[in-house]
Parts: C-alpha cells; sequence; structure tokens
C-alpha cells in the first residue's frame, strides 16, 4: 500500500494499513512526519513519485483537493489504482476522476465516515465510487480501513454521500448546541439536561426519518401526516421568541422556520416533513 499524506487521517489510514500486516509506504511533504510509523514498519518515500511507484494501490489523503493534482501531476500513474480520500465536493471528484483516467490510473474516490480515532474499527465507515472493476479487485485491502461502501460508478457519488451525511450531522448539531444554549441562560446543569433528555429525545426523533423516506421515495400515504407543517409553522415562532428573551442568538433557527413557512405557503400545509424536502432544490 501507498499512503499519500501524513495529517492526522492520513496517519491513520496507514496505521490500520500496517496493523493488517500490509506492507505500507509512505509520503508526506513535510519529511518525518507521524514518526511512530516507523517502529510499526513503515516505508518512507522521499518523494512522491518514489512513493507512487512502490505499489500498484495508491491511497491519498491531503488537506484539500487542489494539492491532489499538483502531488500527482507529472507522476507515471499507469497501471496504479488511485483512491483519492481526501475532502471535496462531487464536480472536484469528477473532475479528478477524468484527470487520473487520462493519466493511466483507474480511480476511486472516497469519503470517510469517521474521524481518526474510529479508522480500522467497527464503527467506521467509507463510501466509494468510480472505477467499480478496482473497488472488487481491491475491497478486501480497503476494509481494514472500516466498512466500504461503494455506491456508484460517477466518481462524485461518495463526495455527495459524505456531504449528505455531514450535513445531517452538523444540522443535529446546531440544534443541539441551541438547546444547550437555551438550557445554560437558566443555568440547568448540561450533563444532566443533556442524559435525561436531549439524548433520548434525539434518538425518538430519528426514529421518523425512515418514513420521511419511504414519504420522498414512494409519496406519502393518505392521512400519515402526524404533525402537519401548518401547525408546526405556527408554533415555530415561539422557538424564535424565547431564544431572543433568553439571549441566545435564534440564527440556527431562523432558516428552518422560514422553509416551514415557504412549504406552508406553497400549498402542503397539512403535509409532514418529507415535504420540506423537496423544497430545498433549487432546481428539477
Amino acid at each position: 500500500m501507498t499512503v499519500l499524506g501524513l495529517g492526522a487521517m492520513g496517519t491513520a489510514l496507514a496505521r490500520a494499513f500496517l496493523a493488517a500486516g500490509h506492507p505500507t509506504t509512505v509520503w508526506n511533504r513535510t519529511p518525518g512526519r507521524s514518526p511512530e510509523l516507523d517502529s510499526l514498519g513503515v516505508t518512507r518515500a522521499t518523494t512522491a513519485g518514489e512513493a507512487v511507484a512502490a505499489t500498484e494501490l495508491v491511497v491519498v489523503c491531503l488537506l484539500i483537493d487542489d494539492t491532489v493534482r499538483t502531488t500527482l501531476d507529472g507522476l507515471d500513474l499507469t497501471g496504479r489504482t488511485v483512491v483519492n480520500l481526501t475532502n471535496s465536493t462531487p464536480e472536484q471528484a469528477r473532475n479528478t476522476a477524468r484527470w487520473a483516467t487520462e493519466a493511466g490510473a483507474r480511480y476511486l474516490d472516497g469519503g470517510i465516515m469517521a474521524v481518526p480515532a474510529m479508522i480500522g474499527g467497527p464503527a467506521a465507515f467509507i463510501f466509494y465510487s468510480g472505477a467499480e472493476d478496482a473497488f472488487e479487485q481491491h475491497s478486501a485491502d480497503l476494509s481494514v480501513l472500516g466498512r466500504p461502501a461503494f455506491v456508484g460508478a460517477d466518481p462524485g457519488l461518495a463526495a455527495l454521500y459524505d456531504i449528505a451525511l455531514l450535513s445531517a450531522m452538523y444540522g443535529m448539531f446546531g440544534g443541539a448546541q441551541h438547546a444547550l444554549a437555551l438550557a445554560e441562560s437558566e443555568r440547568v446543569p448540561a450533563v444532566g439536561f443533556t442524559n435525561e433528555f436531549l439524548v433520548p429525545w434525539l434518538t425518538a426523533m430519528l426514529g421518523s426519518l425512515p418514513r420521511m423516506a419511504q414519504d420522498l421515495d414512494d409519496g406519502p400515504a393518505p392521512g400519515a401526516a402526524g404533525s402537519n407543517l401548518a401547525m408546526q409553522s405556527a408554533a415555530y415562532g415561539n422557538l424564535i421568541d424565547a431564544s431572543t428573551a433568553q439571549g441566545v442568538d435564534p440564527a440556527l433557527l431562523v432558516p428552518m422556520g422560514e422553509l416551514l413557512r415557504k412549504t406552508v405557503a406553497a400549498g402542503h400545509g397539512d403535509a409532514d416533513m418529507s415535504a420540506a424536502v423537496r423544497m430545498l432544490r433549487t432546481a428539477d
């Protein structure tokens, strides 16, 4: 295996390969990064070209998308499988895939759903998209990093899945942070509030997601809305007013209120939350 980039995530990837018994060559722009890998038997390349030449499977995990092209540009990628685990947008992934393919490589784009400490553990999973034959050949090797999930031949799909899940995560954390700020405004102990009420409430609400997804795929079942949007929109102003009165910035809440009003105004007041999903689309 070759790993290009030894930031926190790249180091975790290299460590997982080594722990699984895979001979691993690494390269980093700053030499000597992550010295703990040396005791695990890593081979350090002095140049990116040397690292790429060492193995057929080249895993790239750099800071931003632009550095992937500048690192690999001019190197002989013929016969190599490039697995790009650098965070990117779908369009960036598709552009890099075209470039890598023209350079003679098979290309897989990836979206890591884990923090570095999770790599190699049971909770980590990684989306892959692009060259399906490359995924099939290397899925066992890649599985030591986390559960591999191939989501399609379009190289941009892994990035789309990645960004979609991160969007859900940040939205959930944003709501939780707002809730904690409200509790703190009255000196409610954060630990008790979180463990006794916040986590159980969010866990219960997550149970509505499968039905929302079913509504999006198949259309809502007649009379299925348990809490229609007209009612939710009418009551939503209290969230803003109470936050302001408590000295808590409602900026994280305002966009959802606007979405609810927009959805109701479009004639979906009797519908459930799934109706608001399509209102977010700016194009068909």
